[in-house]
Parts: structure tokens; sequence; C-alpha cells
């Protein structure tokens, strides 16, 4: 993403989820706990926005993305989104379903590590909104469901058939995308869909110290990183190591590689810049 912006001023107040920053680490909370924080068109749009602004800034670091009250993200709301594009024409209907893979895609190429805190239901389009993520730290309660044949439409909705084979090989998301069946946290943890298993009510804390010890490092280390992860998911050999190769060239001509040398040789933690 290009930090250079046009015309458009920074958004103060997003109107369908709360942002907050702390030194270099953002929480984007979904807050509608009354409807299980179910996303609307309006979320959508401004989850894909948000994050392009966010990019843009360089100002983070790090971003948790967590759910308010008794879940993460039951999905997309019933009544504002199933219910309004029944009476929708083909142009709206892809409109709309390209949007939802903007957020995926947003996630994916953000310049910033993504953790996503679980508890309760991440279902349908909140279950894809952590998978998209780099981390997915759980709660015991959390639960899985990508639900989409469960309401009549192919379960590789928003890029899940391409991200949840990579995560937990084509047996599970095969199972998982076709019959729609939640996955409770102890069998999420065993076929790799999460990154950690925290104690009970303690996924949202386990996250901000990943988010700040990840906003402390070495930033443009860890976005060159989640960036080579997400274009050599579909390049030959040869083309990865080319690309790494590069890769490390630009980064050994950076300030914080000098800056750990510097710390090596004096014996001292390095003060990473990301740059």
């Amino acid at each position: 993403m290009s930090p250079f912006a046009g015309s458009t001023p920074r958004t103060e107040e997003w109107r369908h989820l709360r942002l907050t920053r702390e030194d270099g680490v953002a929480t984007v909370t979904l807050a509608r706990p009354d409807k299980l924080n179910a996303l609307t068109f309006g979320a959508y749009a401004d989850l894909r926005d948000l994050l392009a602004e966010l990019s843009r800034e360089r100002s983070v670091r790090a971003l948790v993305l967590a759910g308010e009250g008794r879940g993460f993200c039951s999905g997309g709301d019933v009544d504002e989104i199933i219910g309004a594009t029944l009476s929708m024409d083909t142009a709206q209907l892809l409109d709309f379903n390209r949007m939802t893979g903007q957020v995926v895609r947003a996630v994916r190429e953000c310049p910033f590590p993504v953790i996503a805190a679980v508890h309760g239901v991440a279902a349908g389009a909140g279950a894809v909104l952590a998978l998209a993520a780099d981390f997915r730290i759980a709660d015991p309660t959390a639960r899985f469901a990508f639900l989409f044949t469960r309401v009549g439409l192919s379960g590789g909705d928003m890029g899940a058939a391409y991200l949840l084979p990579r995560v937990v090989g084509l047996g599970h998301a095969t199972r998982l995308l076709m019959l729609g069946e939640p996955v409770r946290a102890p069998e999420a943890e065993r076929i790799g869909l999460i990154s950690e298993l925290a104690d009970e009510g303690a996924a949202g804390s386990r996250a901000a110290q990943l988010a700040r010890r990840l906003a402390d490092g070495p930033a443009l280390a860890y976005a060159q990183t989640k960036a080579l992860l997400t274009a050599e998911l579909d390049m030959p050999l040869a083309a990865s190591v080319e690309l790494d190769a590069a890769t490390q060239a630009l980064l050994m001509n950076g300030e914080d590689y000098a800056e750990f040398h510097a710390a090596f040789t004096e014996k001292r933690p390095p003060k990473w810049q990301g740059r």
C-alpha cells in the first residue's frame, strides 16, 4: 500500500466499528454486541477503508481485531445483508461480493501484522476475517463455522477456498467449507486453525501482548515477511528464492540491520526504527 495520500482527509470517526490507538498498536473492535457483531454493508466498507487508511499512514505497527460482547463476529447480518441482497440485481450483487473480498485482501496486504482475538462465535464472514489475520488467538469458548453452504451459497466465499487449505490443509478445508460444521477451540488448535489457545477470558489480553511485541520489533522486517508469505503462496521455488534475495538485499541496506550489528557489538538491546 502506497503511503502517498490524495485530497481525502484522515477519517476521525468510524460509524460501524470502534478504533483505538496506543503507541503503534491499533485495536479495531466490531461493536454490535446485541447482534453478535453481525456485519452490515457499512461495516464491510469501514473495514476496507480503515485498513487502507492505516496502511497509508504508516503509524500503525500491529493491529488487533476483536469483537465486543459474547462473541467475535456472527457473520453477515441476516436481515440487513441476506434479506437486502434478495432484491439486488447481478451488478449490485457483484459489487457487494467484490467489497467483501476487498476486506480480506486489505487484511492480507496491509503492511502490519493483524491479530484476531477470538472468543465465542466466529461464523461465516467472521470466520473468514479471523482466517485472513496473521495470528489467531482464541479463547476456549471460541468456535469457528464457515456457514456459507448452510445458506445455499458456495463455501468459497471471500477467499476462504484459497486461504483455508493453506492454513489447515485440503482435507480439513473441504470438510469445513462443505459441511459448515462448527470447530471448537481444541480442534481448531489441533488442525492449526489457531495460533494460540489462550486461557479463558484471556484472548484479548494475549492478543494485546503479542501486538505490543510486534509493534516494538523491526516493523519493516515484519512487513516484508508478511508480503513474502502472501506473494509466494503461488510462486515456483525459483521465483520465490529470487524474490527473497531481492528483499534481503533491500533490508540489508536498512537502518534496522545496521542497528542490530551495533547493538550486538555494544551488548545492548536493538532500538528498532522500522526503516
